[in-house]
């Protein structure tokens, strides 16, 4: 399964000059990507999309993530996990940004546009308040509890961080960043099985989190040859 027409789309991309200054490259890449947005939005479906992501050309695959991250709904989250564990590096790359821009707008422009508004902020107890509205008013908005999550585990309310992470992965088991947020939680809290366990979750959905690998391994030497039964 191919298709030249999204492949030309996707090469049509500039490639990064290392001669630009940052700057310039940000407002040509970003121009670019929303040109890149706006003709795959006018041509393909998003269950096209997804069926692309199994293309046997990589290239292929890598214009379809891209589109998702740009266009996609929930409804991807899934398809694109899988992708994860694809054998083209690239592939993998885009789809962990994907599906983080995915889990952002989850719940609408609005509350995508408010939760990062609040995440900004530089008082932590004002953006926990706000946190805490924002999820009264959404319920099942998963990435909000993420990052009340990770407000929680810098104010050092190490219980609380845990509890957020583990409705995330309620909400959604996709989520490697809150399993390997919950894993972190339960090392503050001396809990190391249960964070070994946590950080194997992360893995299982992407295999790439090269710090999450070291932790594992570390933990299991640690704990001795009764880790995998963990």
């Amino acid at each position: 399964m191919r298709d030249p027409r999204l492949v030309a789309f996707f090469r049509e991309i500039p490639e990064p000059s290392p001669f630009e200054e940052p700057e310039q490259l940000t407002t040509r890449l970003r121009t670019a990507l929303e040109q890149y947005r706006r003709v795959v939005f006018d041509v393909y479906t998003e269950a096209t999309l997804e069926r692309l992501l199994n293309s046997g050309d990589p290239v292929c695959r890598r214009a379809a993530v891209l589109a998702l991250g740009l266009l996609g709904t929930m409804a991807t989250n899934d398809a694109l996990s899988r992708r994860l564990h694809d054998d083209d590096p690239m592939v993998k790359q885009l789809a962990a940004d994907a599906l983080w821009a995915i889990w952002l707008r989850a719940a609408g422009y609005e509350h995508c546009e408010r939760l990062q508004q609040i995440v900004n902020g530089d008082n932590a107890r004002t953006m926990l308040r706000d946190l805490d509205l924002l999820i009264s008013r959404t319920g099942d908005y998963a990435e909000a509890f993420n990052q009340r999550a990770i407000l929680y585990f810098k104010l050092g309310e190490f219980r609380r961080a845990a509890a957020d992470c583990e409705t995330v992965l309620k909400l959604n088991p996709h989520h490697y960043g809150a399993a390997a947020g919950m894993a972190q939680c339960y090392l503050k809290l001396s809990r190391p099985r249960a964070a070994l366990h946590a950080f194997r979750t992360a893995l299982d959905i992407n295999p790439n989190l090269h710090d999450v690998d070291s932790a594992v391994q570390t933990l299991e030497e640690m704990l001795g040859e009764n880790a995998e039964g963990v």
